[in-house]
């Protein structure tokens, strides 16, 4: 029989199990480690024994349930209810708070809740023809996403460089008669830091205009945060204004991926997000997020975990993470050279430099060769370029070892010197438009830059020329970049 593996041919006889899961064994071997604590960013891992299996199992359980008919398969609809119910307790909801009425449903990730939140919005007022939603510059992309898919105009509000909050009275300014939606992050994702939530939700309720919290990121942490004695802001239901909430499980909650609850303070709100036809031969569609089918695996895993953690495991998992912040941001401050671009108060580490001899596109492909893998972040407007660290509680037992490991990378990012482009590349890149980008342009651009033949070790380069193109035509550039990483295995 002719091997085919990697490739996309199909083998003439099928393939014994333990040999494929040995070809995905072996393709995985090149993929940056999900376990370990020397990840910052794409996984989240608390580091408890198990509970991977446990998480395994239960998916396996529910893998072939289809969230199709809840009533059909009433197993995953008793899951999502207590799943939503959890993450609704948790955030400020139920009897006996100022949101009894709570409702959500549970989606495939952020994106999803954030493009569904938009279109409950933007369905709750079809006499609008064009609506449009306020949206602080450091807001997720995912709301630039959804605007993009559902045709709703996407008005940004600045930061402030300094505090990296947007002000409630630009956001204010912001909301027209056509706003349908106002945001506000709880926290951000770029900085780690939550916004001033109570009081855009005061401007949007004053305007009659419905407030989401992109909680997503790390708003599962918030609460256990709170309890542990950080002065966490209000962001959740107990604000008033406050009407819908996002809010992943697959991040702080520490369960699989696939899981995120989108949740409304009443049913009324939420009716709009639910899409249904009649208006065929076939069986009625009701949808109350973008899938029809779906697997109750994520849902099950998701399930599992929250149950075998509990509250104690996550404040414990809280207090962890607490601690490992801590220690990073003082390994940050102890390099000469590097500064915190905001002071940590969630799950966040982000620092910068104002160092010219010190790149730090270089030093994260420094911290790479040395087993960090951290979050590069782009230059914005008056926001320099940053790198990221996102903190999981399986961190802590590393901390005494990064900070080391980041004064050597330092030193060694010092010793390269900065990534200089050939001055006619940096030219090109300040005179391209998108528009004006062949085929032929881009595979030259990409193979001087060491993209050609797939990710490279080192992107400092990349980065480089990324950060010094214009925005439009930065993400021209990103999409035919991995346009060229994303073609078929023959």
């Amino acid at each position: 029989m002719t091997d085919t593996a990697g490739t996309g041919a199909l083998p003439v006889e099928g393939v014994p199990a333990a040999r494929v899961l040995d070809e995905i064994r072996a393709l995985r071997a090149a993929d940056r480690p999900t376990h370990g604590g020397r990840l910052f960013a794409y996984v989240y891992d608390p580091g408890v024994a198990g509970l991977d299996e446990l998480a395994q199992a239960a998916h396996a359980e529910s893998a072939h349930v289809n969230g199709l008919d809840p009533t059909a398969f009433p197993s995953l609809l008793a899951m999502e209810n207590a799943v939503v119910g959890a993450a609704a307790r948790l955030l400020g909801g139920g009897p006996g708070t100022s949101a009894p009425d709570v409702v959500g449903s549970v989606t495939s990730g952020g994106t999803e809740s954030l493009i569904l939140a938009v279109k409950a919005a933007r369905d709750a007022r079809p006499d609008l023809a064009e609506p449009r939603i306020v949206v602080p510059v450091s807001g997720h992309a995912a709301f630039a996403k959804a605007a993009h898919y559902l045709r709703v105009a996407l008005d940004p509000v600045p930061v402030d460089p300094g505090t990296l909050r947007p002000a409630a009275a630009d956001v204010a300014a912001a909301i027209r008669p056509e706003t349908v939606l106002v945001v506000a992050s709880a926290p951000s994702y770029a900085h780690g830091v939550v916004d001033p939530v109570a009081e855009i939700a005061a401007v949007a309720a004053a305007a009659g205009v419905r407030c989401h919290v992109d909680a997503c990121f790390g708003g599962w942490t918030l609460p256990w945060l709170r309890r542990l004695g950080a002065p966490v802001p209000p962001f959740d239901f107990a604000v008033p204004g406050v009407t819908s909430i996002s809010v992943d499980l697959h991040k702080y909650a520490y369960a699989p991926k696939g899981v995120s609850v989108l949740l409304h303070r009443d049913p009324g709100l939420r009716s709009p997000q639910f899409f249904a036809y009649a208006d065929w031969p076939g069986y009625t569609m009701v949808n109350p997020v973008i899938a029809s089918t779906r697997s109750g695996g994520p849902i099950a895993a998701a399930y599992a975990t929250l149950r075998h953690l509990g509250e104690d495991g996550y404040l414990r998992l809280a207090a962890l993470t607490r601690d490992a912040v801590a220690g990073l941001a003082g390994a940050v401050r102890a390099v000469d050279g590097l500064r915190l671009l905001a002071e940590p108060e969630s799950t966040v580490v982000c620092f910068t430099s104002d160092d010219p001899g010190l790149d730090l596109f270089v030093l994260v492909d420094e911290l790479t060769a040395r087993g960090w893998h951290t979050q590069p972040q782009l230059a914005y407007a008056d926001l320099p370029a940053s790198v990221h660290l996102t903190v999981t509680a399986a961190v802590a037992p590393r901390v005494a070892e990064f900070g080391p490991a980041l004064a050597e990378a330092v030193a060694a990012a010092r010793a390269a010197g900065p990534v200089v482009l050939p001055p006619e590349l940096l030219a090109l890149a300040g005179s391209l438009t998108p528009e004006s980008l062949t085929p032929d342009l881009i595979a030259g651009l990409a193979a001087g830059l060491g993209l050609g033949a797939g990710p490279a070790d080192r992107m400092a380069a990349v980065n480089t020329l990324l950060d010094a193109a214009p925005v439009r035509l930065r993400e021209r550039l990103l999409v035919e970049f991995v346009g060229l990483l994303q073609r078929p295995a023959w």
